[in-house]
């Protein structure tokens, strides 16, 4: 799995559970959802994403890693 493909599923997971805890815990919970969207948003402008930086720690690849192997 690339970068790119394991960040749009780690923000969708994060999404779907910021969701449902702000349905069913606290209403409060939504800050953090409205965090995932501006960090998701602002990361197109500046190239900083922090998942991403620990993903590429841990040995995952980028797309454009991943076409220059082949």
């Amino acid at each position: 799995m690339t970068i790119e493909k394991a960040l749009f599923r780690f923000a969708g997971i994060m999404a779907m559970v910021s969701g449902l805890l702000t349905m069913f815990h606290s209403p409060l919970w939504v800050w953090f959802t409205l965090f995932i969207g501006f960090n998701m948003f602002q990361s197109t402008f500046t190239g900083i994403c922090p998942p991403g930086w620990i993903m590429k720690k841990m040995g995952m690849k980028s797309e454009k890693e991943m076409a220059a192997q082949n």
